[in-house]
């Protein structure tokens, strides 16, 4: 009988918060499932009014992703050994990307920020995105009341 590939479980971190929040969840999630974790940061090149910033020479936005990411993940593992994160930072808009790695995933796990005049009623623009759009069921985490 062939052995079942375990469960794979994305989660959206973008060094908010609440995307903090997601990670220590689904972190979490993942001890007790033994799913297979990996955290994904989507990243842009700055813009202002919708034209690219002038770029300085050296600037790799790409590794400064990739390390915002590690630290964040390594910050929350604190030094252990026994749970593994992947990592995958790319270029791309955040919901859209996610959207998309989900189809490859059995759980997404996002924080919401929600914005507006009912901030901590509504979802945020990327969290709602991915519960309306990914190929997978989304688990959304708040911030702290």
């Amino acid at each position: 009988m062939a052995q079942q590939a375990p469960e794979r479980v994305l989660v959206g971190v973008d060094g908010s918060a609440t995307s903090v929040r997601a990670l220590q969840w689904a972190m979490r999630y993942a001890e007790r499932t033994g799913a297979k974790l990996d955290a994904v940061h989507a990243w842009q090149i700055p813009t202002t009014y919708g034209t690219p910033v002038e770029v300085l020479p050296g600037e790799n936005f790409a590794a400064t992703a990739q390390r915002a990411l590690n630290e964040t993940v390594d910050r929350e593992l604190g030094g252990r050994d026994d749970l593994e994160v992947g990592r995958i930072a790319e270029m791309g808009y955040p919901p859209k990307l996610l959207v998309e790695q989900s189809k490859s995933a059995d759980l997404l796990v996002v924080g919401s920020r929600g914005r507006g005049g009912f901030k901590g009623t509504l979802l945020g623009s990327v969290s709602l995105h991915c519960v309306t759009h990914a190929a997978c069921p989304v688990v959304v985490v708040r911030e702290a009341d």
